[in-house]
Protein backbone atom coordinates (compact mmCIF):
# COMPACT_ATOMS: atom_id res chain seq x y z
CA UNK A 1 0.00 0.00 0.00
CA UNK A 2 0.94 3.55 -0.23
CA UNK A 3 2.73 5.74 2.23
CA UNK A 4 0.86 8.85 0.27
CA UNK A 5 -0.90 10.72 3.37
CA UNK A 6 -3.70 11.75 1.45
CA UNK A 7 -5.04 8.18 0.73
CA UNK A 8 -6.97 7.30 3.99
CA UNK A 9 -7.05 3.65 4.54
CA UNK A 10 -10.56 2.47 5.39
CA UNK A 11 -11.26 -0.29 7.84
CA UNK A 12 -13.92 -2.25 8.82
CA UNK A 13 -13.54 -0.36 12.17
CA UNK A 14 -13.28 2.99 11.14
CA UNK A 15 -15.70 3.48 8.10
CA UNK A 16 -18.47 4.98 10.13
CA UNK A 17 -16.28 7.58 11.31
CA UNK A 18 -13.88 8.36 7.96
CA UNK A 19 -16.65 7.77 5.17
CA UNK A 20 -20.41 7.18 7.63
CA UNK A 21 -19.73 10.80 8.95
CA UNK A 22 -18.50 12.32 5.91
CA UNK A 23 -19.85 15.50 5.11
CA UNK A 24 -19.18 15.57 0.88
CA UNK A 25 -17.92 13.35 -1.52
CA UNK A 26 -15.72 10.34 -0.52
CA UNK A 27 -14.76 7.87 -2.89
CA UNK A 28 -13.19 4.16 -1.59
CA UNK A 29 -11.25 2.03 -3.59
CA UNK A 30 -11.98 -1.70 -2.65
CA UNK A 31 -8.71 -3.53 -3.51
CA UNK A 32 -6.70 -6.62 -2.77
CA UNK A 33 -2.70 -7.05 -2.88
CA UNK A 34 -3.54 -10.07 -5.19
CA UNK A 35 -5.93 -8.43 -7.64
CA UNK A 36 -3.96 -7.66 -10.78
CA UNK A 37 -6.51 -4.35 -12.13
CA UNK A 38 -6.67 -3.18 -8.73
CA UNK A 39 -2.85 -2.83 -9.09
CA UNK A 40 -3.65 -1.09 -12.19
CA UNK A 41 -6.20 1.68 -10.95
CA UNK A 42 -3.86 1.98 -7.64
CA UNK A 43 -1.90 4.53 -9.37
CA UNK A 44 -5.18 6.78 -10.78
CA UNK A 45 -6.29 6.72 -7.29
CA UNK A 46 -3.48 7.84 -5.79
CA UNK A 47 -3.31 11.14 -8.80
CA UNK A 48 -7.15 11.45 -7.51
CA UNK A 49 -6.27 12.11 -3.94
CA UNK A 50 -3.91 14.69 -4.75
CA UNK A 51 -5.70 16.58 -7.10
CA UNK A 52 -8.94 17.09 -5.29
CA UNK A 53 -7.29 17.35 -1.53
CA UNK A 54 -9.30 19.17 0.39
CA UNK A 55 -12.57 18.67 -1.54
CA UNK A 56 -12.81 14.83 -1.74
CA UNK A 57 -11.64 11.90 0.80
CA UNK A 58 -10.18 9.10 -1.35
CA UNK A 59 -9.42 6.05 0.53
CA UNK A 60 -8.89 2.49 -0.06
CA UNK A 61 -10.46 -0.46 1.77
CA UNK A 62 -8.55 -4.09 1.61
CA UNK A 63 -11.42 -6.51 1.05
CA UNK A 64 -9.38 -9.17 2.20
CA UNK A 65 -9.00 -7.80 5.73
CA UNK A 66 -12.22 -5.88 5.75
CA UNK A 67 -14.88 -8.27 4.73
CA UNK A 68 -18.02 -6.65 6.60
CA UNK A 69 -17.85 -3.47 4.73
CA UNK A 70 -16.69 -5.09 1.58
CA UNK A 71 -20.13 -7.79 1.87
CA UNK A 72 -22.11 -4.56 3.39
CA UNK A 73 -22.15 -2.96 0.22
CA UNK A 74 -22.28 -6.14 -1.34
CA UNK A 75 -18.61 -5.80 -3.29
CA UNK A 76 -18.32 -9.33 -5.36
CA UNK A 77 -15.58 -7.79 -8.20
CA UNK A 78 -12.54 -5.92 -7.46
CA UNK A 79 -11.62 -3.33 -7.71
CA UNK A 80 -15.19 -1.24 -7.07
CA UNK A 81 -14.63 1.57 -6.57
CA UNK A 82 -17.80 3.42 -4.23
CA UNK A 83 -18.84 6.78 -4.08
CA UNK A 84 -20.21 8.46 -1.13
CA UNK A 85 -21.60 11.98 -0.35
CA UNK A 86 -22.35 12.97 3.09
CA UNK A 87 -22.06 9.31 3.90
CA UNK A 88 -24.67 7.88 1.46
CA UNK A 89 -23.54 5.11 -1.11
CA UNK A 90 -24.39 6.95 -4.33
CA UNK A 91 -22.44 4.85 -7.16
CA UNK A 92 -20.07 2.27 -8.22
CA UNK A 93 -17.12 1.50 -11.16
CA UNK A 94 -16.33 -1.67 -11.01
CA UNK A 95 -13.11 -2.54 -12.49
CA UNK A 96 -10.07 -0.85 -13.79
CA UNK A 97 -11.01 2.24 -15.48
CA UNK A 98 -9.70 5.03 -16.61
CA UNK A 99 -8.84 8.12 -14.53
CA UNK A 100 -11.42 9.80 -17.16
CA UNK A 101 -14.23 7.81 -15.97
CA UNK A 102 -13.44 8.30 -12.21
CA UNK A 103 -13.22 12.22 -13.02
CA UNK A 104 -17.05 12.40 -14.40
CA UNK A 105 -18.10 10.75 -11.39
CA UNK A 106 -16.59 12.61 -9.21
CA UNK A 107 -18.08 16.10 -10.85
CA UNK A 108 -21.48 13.90 -11.42
CA UNK A 109 -21.72 14.17 -7.54
CA UNK A 110 -19.40 16.93 -6.35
Amino acid sequence: MTTDTKLVTVTDENFATEIGAHEGLAIIDFWAAWCGPCRMVAPIVEELAEEHEGTVKVGKLDVDENQKTAMQFAVRSIPSILFFKDGRHVDTVVGAVPKAVLERKIQQHA
